[in-house]
């Protein structure tokens, strides 16, 4: 399914070409206002239906001491979804290559540098770490919970189709089910996007086939990794009528950077931070 270039993503960084900065700029870091994608799916600013976080991992930060040596680090970063914008990937790469050929004097000013301008671009507060390579919380873990990918089904739709969506019977249960085949497409450049999703709820049983079916879906979809999320937990909204909800997708790194986009009825949160083998 095609879509249209946002105006918000005219001038945007991604799809063009870019000279990589050699020293650090904050101007380079690209907002965009979340409502626009929001406005479709019914979900009111100021009245969001879900409580939630985009995590990003960032695979190639580094810096200069005060010296001149080089400092390497994985960073961690959360953007809440209350944001008003997201941050366009490319410009977060570009502006992080920035540090590259920057001194700071400790990595604390490294961190502060970090909070302060990724919490101006996405108009609310980051939560910013710095792990170093080998930290054992960067080791590959599995999602928890049952996986859907072997059911023996026939797909002929590569577009989402909220019809998939169905409660196999009133039942009222809690389960935890994740699929590695989700796939969507950039909204500018058409790259693919691969990623894992988990839903976790409490409520009347999903229908499993039908869930891989939809979770399909988005295999020619494009979208951002954080609306295609909010896409999903808003149709399950409507579909399944959930106590509780939960939607976590983990996906592939591109660029040096991976994202993780959660969102969830209040009072559920996702499982402690994780990276899969793929990210």
């Amino acid at each position: 399914m095609s879509h249209p270039r946002p105006d918000a993503l005219a001038h945007a960084p991604l799809g063009h070409t870019a000279v990589y900065p050699q020293h650090y700029d904050a101007g380079l870091l690209y907002p965009i206002p979340r409502t626009a994608n929001r406005m479709p799916l019914g979900i009111e600013e100021g009245a969001l239906p879900f409580v939630g976080e985009d995590e990003w991992h960032a695979f190639e930060v580094s810096w200069l001491n005060a010296r001149g040596k080089p400092r390497v680090a994985v960073a961690r970063f959360s953007l809440p979804a209350d944001s008003p914008n997201l941050i366009e990937s490319k410009s977060w790469k570009l502006y992080l290559n920035g540090f590259n050929q920057t001194r700071f004097d400790s990595r604390e000013r490294v961190m502060d540098t970090l909070v302060n301008d990724l919490s101006r671009a996405a108009g609310a507060a980051v939560g910013v770490e710095l792990l170093d390579v080998d930290d054992e919380a960067l080791s590959p873990r599995r999602l928890p919970g049952e996986c859907l990918d072997d059911l023996d089904i026939e797909v002929t739709d590569y577009t989402p189709s909220a019809e998939h969506l169905r409660v196999s019977d009133e039942v009222i249960v809690e389960e935890t089910l994740y699929s590695h085949l989700l796939k969507s497409n950039c909204p500018v450049t058409g790259q693919p996007d691969w990623g894992s999703v988990l839903i976790r709820y409490r409520g009347p049983r999903l229908d499993r086939e039908g869930l891989l079916r939809y979770l399909i879906g988005y295999r020619q979809h494009q979208d951002f990794h954080e609306h295609c999320v909010e896409h999903i937990f808003m149709d399950l909204v409507e579909r399944a009528r959930p106590q509780r909800l939960l939607v976590l997708a983990r996906y592939v790194r591109r660029g040096g950077l991976d994202i993780s986009p959660w969102r969830a009825t209040p009072g559920e949160r996702p499982p402690a931070p994780l990276r899969l083998a793929r990210q």
